[in-house]
């Protein structure tokens, strides 16, 4: 009963993703809402559909066995779209309201999502997460905090809206941002320490 639940959740994250994603692309609704494919350049995009193409490689892999690392990837992303959802709920809500990050596409990429793909990890899956696994998590945002600065470095901040800090982490100084993404990797790793030690438990 549990695998064919786990079945409709992963079908059900893999619809609202891409759904979600191609509602972006063509009538983007909300602050920080872009679109076409210039949405990529969100985090937000980039977690949730990490967590769209982890759901269909499991589904692919579901009938004849999914592999350590195929429950691996799925708890890689459910742990960088869970930063999505913290980063929503803590700080871009509080600093453009959250009816604007909670409309349209964005209540399903900011909320929906995230808090669905963390509860199959706790809940429905039945794999042993490692300290690596743990470790793994910060794998995401480490590449996309790279690209990011390096962007800004070498092309400027800008001003808004054509800036290249859409999420305004540099608008108190280089240093600030840099303890900005510190927080944001420990904030990554401990919902993926959380949500392992939670999945233990149950």
């Amino acid at each position: 009963m549990k695998k064919k639940i786990r079945i409709v959740v992963n079908i059900c994250l893999a619809v609202m993703v891409f759904g979600a994603w191609l509602d972006m692309l063509f009538f983007a609704e909300g602050t920080l809402a872009e679109v076409g494919v210039r949405s990529l350049k969100y985090f937000t995009i980039q977690s949730n559909l990490l967590v769209g193409i982890a759901a269909v490689i499991w589904l692919a892999h579901c009938k004849k066995g999914v592999s350590k690392a195929v429950e691996s990837f799925k708890y890689v992303a459910a742990a960088a779209v869970a930063l999505t959802f913290i980063t929503v709920m803590t700080f871009l809500g509080p600093m453009y309201g959250y009816p604007e990050m909670l409309v349209g596409a964005n209540l399903w990429l900011h909320l929906i999502v995230p808090v669905a793909a963390i509860a199959e990890i706790i809940f429905l899956s039945d794999a042993e997460y490692t300290r690596r696994d743990n470790n793994l998590a910060i794998l995401p945002l480490a590449i996309y905090g790279t690209f990011y600065l390096a962007n800004n470095v070498i092309n400027g901040i800008g001003e808004w809206p054509d800036t290249n800090d859409w999420y305004l982490f540099l608008t108190w100084g280089y240093p600030i941002g840099f303890v900005i993404f510190a927080l944001l990797f420990l904030v990554t790793w401990l919902m993926a320490f959380g949500m392992r030690k939670a999945r233990r438990r149950r």
